[in-house]
């Protein structure tokens, strides 16, 4: 099946506006829900047309899917019931786009701690904050045996151009409080990746065979300890730490502390041969998480 236009959820986000752009360089017409005229007027300027609705609307949902050849589904509802939210917007989007790509959003830290580097196939062992993920992810490839062309993509930490979950737990507090934190030790590893390099693999599943899984991380996995290093140099405050217990982390950080204190390495091996994905932003982790960032 020939993939011309594709839908898009959270087009607006940090991970969906490169993603929008990754699209629009490999050739694609791009249409995208936007839950405000706000949002409708950014996709505009981002090149996408805007589908006004929410992920809650599930008839809209379905009726953009049917009119696109291909569903990048990466909006998420933060409140309670969001994994409900997001069940029924993936049987929607799957319900439009038919016999069409539709690649789902999951994430890496369902693997918990990894003991070393894996892939795909590693037993799972979620933080609590992502325990939801598993149920809705078989329920989206379980599509692959009834017609359905679901694609799993799931990214590590992404990190880049001074946001995302690094400036908000790591270098935003170290802004404010003269150090970054560090759960425990530090010496655990992260898998992370490029909000550049994650867009274009999204752009790339689409042509991705029906089931497939794959972890999107760059080969680098730095230590929470140089990661928050490197925060704290970019709020201007160079070799400034503070060391949380996990106890103090949830406390600050709420739930998303588990994940952050998990030692995580893995293999992007099997998407980089599936779809040709060639991450840009290798070697140079740190040195990006390090750049000065306005307050």
């Amino acid at each position: 099946m020939s993939v011309t236009k594709v839908f898009l959820t959270g087009a607006t986000g940090y991970v969906g506006r490169p993603t929008v752009a990754a699209l629009l360089r490999h050739g694609y017409t791009v249409t995208a829900l936007a839950r405000s005229e706000h949002s409708a007027r950014t996709l505009s300027d981002l090149g996408a047309e805007p589908v006004r609705g929410t992920l809650t609307d599930t008839a809209v949902l379905r009726e953009a899917a049917s009119r696109a050849d291909g569903v990048i589904h990466l909006g998420s509802d933060p409140g309670p019931g969001g994994d409900e939210v997001d069940r029924a917007a993936a049987e929607a989007l799957l319900d439009g786009v038919g016999a069409g790509p539709y690649v789902h959003t999951g994430g890496a830290w369902v693997y918990g701690d990894t003991d070393g580097v894996v892939d795909e196939d590693a037993p799972q062992k979620p933080p609590a904050l992502t325990a939801w993920r598993r149920a809705n992810e078989d329920l989206v490839l379980a599509r692959a045996t009834t017609g359905g062309h679901p694609v799993l993509v799931m990214p590590g930490v992404v990190y880049g151009h001074g946001a995302g979950l690094i400036e908000m737990f790591y270098t935003a507090p170290a802004r404010e409080r003269g150090a970054a934190p560090v759960i425990g030790d530090g010496r655990n590893h992260w898998g992370v990746v490029h909000v550049d390099d994650i867009a274009e693999l999204y752009a790339l599943a689409l042509g991705a065979p029906a089931g497939a899984v794959y972890v999107g991380v760059s080969e680098e996995s730095p230590t929470q300890a140089d990661v928050a290093a490197a925060a704290a140099q970019a709020a201007g405050h160079p070799g400034r730490t503070e060391s949380l217990t996990l106890e103090a982390g949830l406390e600050r950080m709420g739930p998303i502390a588990e994940a952050f204190a998990l030692d995580q390495r893995m293999t992007s091996a099997r998407a980089r041969r599936d779809t040709g994905w060639q991450p840009r932003h290798v070697d140079d982790v740190l040195t990006e998480i390090a750049r000065p960032t306005p307050a």
